[in-house]
């Protein structure tokens, strides 16, 4: 798993500028992330990462580097 496609993905899906999310970002700080970015989020993992993550571990991240930590460890 890449961080850096996987970042550019996060970018995409929030709608923000290429290159503004380093994975120290607080979840909760980022006005784009719902529940509809959770949906995407998945999407993102199944279609471009081959892994299937649930509802519930997304959760449970508070970070976007907790985000990249579950694609990394399936």
């Amino acid at each position: 798993m890449d961080q850096a496609n996987l970042l550019k993905s996060l970018d995409d899906l929030l709608e923000l500028d290429p290159g503004t999310l380093t994975g120290s970002e607080e979840l909760s700080a980022l006005e784009a992330w719902n529940s509809l970015a959770v949906i995407g989020f998945m999407a993102i993992a199944n279609e471009e990462f081959g892994v299937v993550v649930s509802p519930k571990k997304i959760a449970a991240c508070t970070k976007v580097s907790d985000l990249v930590a579950l694609l990394q460890a399936a």
